[in-house]
């Protein structure tokens, strides 16, 4: 069989199907390839670098002909033409908003599944095209923002002065929030993060992030994966949040996307009372906009000095990998439809995958599918929940119990350490009592050091722990020295002794060394 890679460019779009690399996996599937002049142009991917990985170059009609059709956007009038009956269309379709253009695939006899239709659960993560063009949006919204702001994300202590890092505001953590406050994190920003899911808390706090807890504004997920409508007093405590950080934030990113319907979370009222030369992206744009004053697709400034950024092309501002991850989602999709690897693409309509993705077939319109169950983390990235099928009320039961289990848990942890540190400290005060003046004065610098160093090793931030221990390892390289100058002692039990702490020393100064010259490497071109 054949599987045509157009080219694209309606609405400025850059993006092509597939690369040169993902063309080789294709190829491998036992399919022939056939790639339309200058489909990759826009993504500086050039038509001999397609040859060389195996595709033919031709025309749009050879393309559109094809056995298989994989694209991003979905086809024009003059292009669903030239689509030949019994064809697989394999692209991007809105099919929540576009009854029509489904249905005259339908009537073409083609078989048309959407990218933008992949079902919320673990297996089909691979294939999500929503996740990899959200994914992209989040960073690149950072970048947009960066321009904007016209000032330094990262806060700078120079000869001439200090100047304090931005403060970005992030509202919802699914894959453009995390992607968003990510990026915002490596660049040097203090970042807080809002979802109404009170268990993506722990993904944002792990990234470097602040959460913002608000349990009056913060509620479970639908069956499907997405969050539940907000009740009346929900919706008024998020929007308390949102006035809030907004008020004091340099940046403000809002992801809020909910089956292409953008609730409003920035109103005009909140936007007034930000400062001159904040800046607001609103991810959201392509579904009218998460801020009041937002323009789809345009950026705009507003009478008191607000940027805000409606731009709805943002993974098309950054062709080369958002090409890359949407040829790859294609691939492991194709993959699933080539179980035998012969070239023969098989729909399976029994698997939710596939019949959760096919809105036309055998020219019937096969939209919506039946709803597929997925646990209630399965919207933020969580793997083979085992609640998948329970019931609200069970799930409420499951995670009461667990939330007493994991308290009770923390509760004997707490004691056990009480009971060990007064323990221990009897002990230190006896031994004290003994002790001549000469070691006291040791034994209180000791612990002085051991408070301080505990206080300022917790407050550095995430993203500078490996570093940090480099260097703390390093001054183990005293120890060392004061090891090998006792190793001569006449002492056997010195001896011992300052043998074992040259052997832990050396691990800790070449070990942390070596993780720190690792972490370095993956930030190496090529590597």
């Amino acid at each position: 069989m054949k599987i045509g890679i157009p080219h694209q460019s309606v609405d400025g779009s850059t993006l092509v199907a597939a690369t040169p690399k993902t063309v080789e996996a294709l190829t491998a599937l036992g399919y022939d390839v056939l790639v339309e002049t200058g489909a990759g142009q826009a993504a500086t991917l050039g038509d001999e670098a397609y040859l060389v990985a195996g595709a033919a170059i031709t025309d749009a009609a050879s393309v559109w002909g094809a056995d298989i059709v994989a694209a991003y956007q979905a086809p024009t009038a003059s292009q669903r033409d030239l689509l030949a009956p019994g064809a697989v269309l394999i692209c991007t379709l809105a099919p929540h908003t576009s009854g029509a253009l489904i249905a005259d695939l339908a009537a073409r006899g083609v078989t048309a599944m959407a990218l933008d239709a992949v079902p919320r659960i673990s297996r089909a993560q691979s294939m999500d095209v929503l996740s990899t063009m959200s994914n992209v949006s989040g960073y690149r919204a950072v970048i947009e923002a960066a321009q904007a702001y016209g000032a330094m994300f990262a806060g700078q202590v120079t000869a001439a002065g200090k100047t304090n890092p931005a403060t970005v505001f992030v509202i919802g953590a699914g894959v453009a929030g995390l992607a968003s406050l990510g990026a915002a994190v490596s660049l040097g920003a203090q970042v807080r993060a809002f979802d109404v899911r009170p268990e993506v808390a722990e993904q944002i706090e792990s990234m470097g992030a602040r959460f913002v807890h608000a349990p009056a504004a913060q509620q479970e997920v639908s069956a499907d994966g997405y969050a539940k409508p907000l009740t009346e007093a929900q919706l008024a405590a998020a929007l308390d949040v949102y006035a809030q950080e907004s008020a004091r934030a340099d940046v403000v990113i809002t992801t809020a996307l909910v089956r292409g319907s953008a609730p409003t979370t920035i109103t005009a009222q909140m936007v007034a009372a930000m400062k001159p030369g904040s800046v607001i992206v609103d991810l959201a744009a392509s579904g009218g906009g998460n801020c009041e004053l937002t323009v789809p697709g345009e950026a705009v400034l507003t009478d008191n000095g607000v940027h805000i950024i409606g731009y709805t092309d943002l993974p098309s501002r950054m062709p080369q990998h958002t090409s890359q991850l949407l040829g790859t989602n294609i691939v492991n999709l194709v993959k699933l439809l080539t179980p035998a690897k012969d070239g023969a693409a098989v729909l399976d309509m029994e698997d939710p995958i596939v019949r959760g993705m096919t809105v036309a077939h055998a020219g019937e319109v096969t939209w919506p599918p039946p709803p597929v169950s997925v646990s209630a983390d399965a919207g933020s990235g969580a793997v083979g929940n085992p609640s998948e099928t329970e019931g609200p009320q069970e799930r409420e039961a499951r995670l009461a119990a667990e939330a007493e289990r994991a308290s009770a848990l923390e509760a004997a942890r707490k004691k056990r350490n009480a009971w060990s540190i007064g323990i221990a400290g009897g002990a230190l005060a006896i031994a004290l009592c003994f002790a001549n003046p000469a070691f006291l004065m040791m034994m209180t610098v000791f612990i002085l050091a051991v408070f301080i160093g505990y206080y300022v090793i917790s407050s550095v931030s995430h993203s500078l722990h490996t570093p940090l221990m480099s260097q703390t390892n390093a001054i183990s390289g005293i120890i060392l020295i004061g090891a090998l100058l006792q190793l001569g002692s006449s002492s056997l039990v010195v001896t011992v002794l300052a043998f074992i702490a040259a052997a832990v020393a050396s691990i800790n100064v070449f070990g942390g060394f070596l993780v720190t010259y690792r972490m370095l490497g993956m930030f190496q071109k090529g590597a």
